[in-house]
């Protein structure tokens, strides 16, 4: 054991000459001694012990449980309580200074020795567990989430600097109110007040979170959404003596959010207008031609007069084509925000595909479809799913513009995908996809064209991810590409 440096405080001077000789014989020093309750803290101070010798009975008017609180308060010094007397009393007044040990007048020097040596020991653990503390609390005080440690009865015993920021509340007056006094938390659709997550973790025992859409109320009632998650705190048992509360402002991850959104909608905006800018001389033709025949036939019912109802049928057809592709332009062109609805998919697939036939037939390419007739209705905005439609058809258009050797042919079909989704493929005979490139064509600005900014596959994906569903590709044999993705049945949808 290593030798203590040890202060007796005795008012027997015998007695206290006694007790030096057993600490020097058991390998200790004394650094004072004195009989008098009003010295026993400067002495401490000026020798600084390791270890207090205490007797209860002292000279002067402060008694040895005095003394040891002055010491106590002053510094963290271990006191062992010296007594010939132990009765019920005594020994409950003593205890509240939290003594390390009592020695009952007389003594052995093993008795001495050993109590000597455990409250040395415990002394040592204490400071461990106390520097521990320390460094926690530091941890804590300097992360950049808030926290809020609470007691088995839900009530504060630690704040760190963020959570006094958010919540408004100093730590010094939040210690020991019930947690919902200081962490105030309602629902941000309904403001209804949430549970208490302490209270919570308290009564499950496990780590919980906050829902979504969580309001904290600031003391001076300023509002932060945030998020949240509880621990318990269990001892050695495993028996749950407090919880630990982390949480942080949302308010500039929502900013962030909200302007990435915007940013998404506007590069869509773009990504369609460009789009639409390539296929101009497809829709000028597209129009064109349903005009040229509506002339001609009105030009025919002048001339024949007979045949004028077959001439006019003629004229009303191809008006409603020239209006379908009108109609279809203006959808696509139109800037507006993810709109959900009932929708039939195959009739959104068959608008982009009436405005893409003139494009079709001069890259020569034949078209086939197979448009399941079960397909149910979706649940899906018609301007961001024919987005989705135009890009993947034109990424198979340029895919097989170098194509000599083969067939070059497009294939569109949907059909049902359990559970409760459709299944949207766009499969084109080109050159195919590069192995090291399947898992990166979805990657905002990555591209295998030489023109391009290569945002068309990685809006098509966000599009197609909002509305619940999935984007992928894959190889197609012997030739060629599959894009697939899948949109939610409005069935299927809660």
């Amino acid at each position: 054991m290593t030798p203590a440096k040890i202060l007796v405080v005795e008012d027997d001077r015998v007695v206290a000459r006694d007790i030096a000789q057993q600490l020097v014989r058991i390998g200790h020093s004394v650094v004072g001694t004195t009989a008098v309750g009003e010295e026993a803290l400067p002495l401490v101070l000026e020798t600084r012990p390791d270890l207090v010798l205490m007797d209860i009975r002292l000279e002067g008017e402060m008694d040895g449980i005095d003394a040891a609180q002055q010491i106590r308060d002053a510094c963290l010094i271990p006191i062992i309580f010296l007594t010939a007397y132990a009765d019920d009393e005594t020994v409950s007044r003593a205890s509240r200074t939290e003594p390390f040990g009592y020695l009952l007048k007389p003594f052995e020097d093993s008795q001495l020795r050993t109590v000597i040596e455990m409250a040395m020991a415990k002394h040592t653990a204490e400071s461990r567990l106390r520097a521990s503390e320390r460094r926690f609390v530091a941890t804590l005080s300097s992360i950049g989430d808030a926290v809020i440690a609470t007691d088995a009865d839900a009530r504060i015993t630690f704040m760190n600097p963020v959570a006094e920021a958010l919540t408004g509340w100093p730590q010094d007056e939040a210690m020991g109110l019930p947690l919902p006094d200081v962490f105030r938390i309602v629902n941000e659709d309904t403001r209804a007040t949430v549970e208490d997550p302490a209270a919570k973790v308290l009564r499950l025992g496990t780590i919980v979170g906050l829902a979504n859409h969580t309001l904290l109320i600031a003391r001076d009632g300023v509002e932060r959404p945030i998020d949240d998650s509880g621990s318990p705190i269990v001892d050695d048992h495993g028996a749950v003596i407090g919880t630990v509360l982390v949480f942080r402002d949302q308010t500039e991850r929502r900013a962030i959010e909200e302007a990435l959104r915007k940013s998404q909608t506007d590069m869509a905006n773009v990504a369609r207008l460009t789009t639409m800018g390539e296929l101009a001389a497809s829709i000028a033709h597209e129009v064109n031609q349903p005009l040229t025949a509506i002339v001609t036939n009105a030009g025919a019912c002048l001339r024949f007069l007979d045949e004028a109802r077959q001439g006019v049928e003629r004229i009303v057809r191809d008006g409603h084509r020239a209006g379908d592709v009108v109609r279809s332009i203006r959808g696509l062109t139109r800037k507006s925000s993810a709109e959900l609805t009932e929708l039939d998919l195959n009739e959104t697939i068959s608008d982009i595909l009436t405005l893409l036939r003139g494009e079709l037939r001069r890259h020569d390419i034949l078209l086939e479809t197979d448009l399941s007739p079960d397909l149910g209705p979706v649940m899906g905005d018609r301007v961001q799913l024919q987005q989705v439609m135009l890009n993947l058809i034109k990424n198979g258009i340029e895919a097989m513009g170098t194509v000599t050797d083969r067939p070059r042919v497009l294939r569109v079909c949907s059909r049902l995908k359990l559970p409760g989704m459709a299944l949207v493929a766009v499969e084109d005979t080109g050159i195919g996809l590069e192995p090291d490139s399947i898992d990166r064509i979805f990657d905002a600005f990555f591209t295998t064209k030489q023109e391009g900014m290569g945002m068309g596959l990685a809006i098509c994906r966000s599009v197609i991810e909002s509305h619940g569903g999935q984007l992928s590709s894959a190889p197609r044999q012997p030739h060629g590409s599959i894009f697939q993705f899948t949109v939610a049945l409005a069935a299927a949808s809660p």
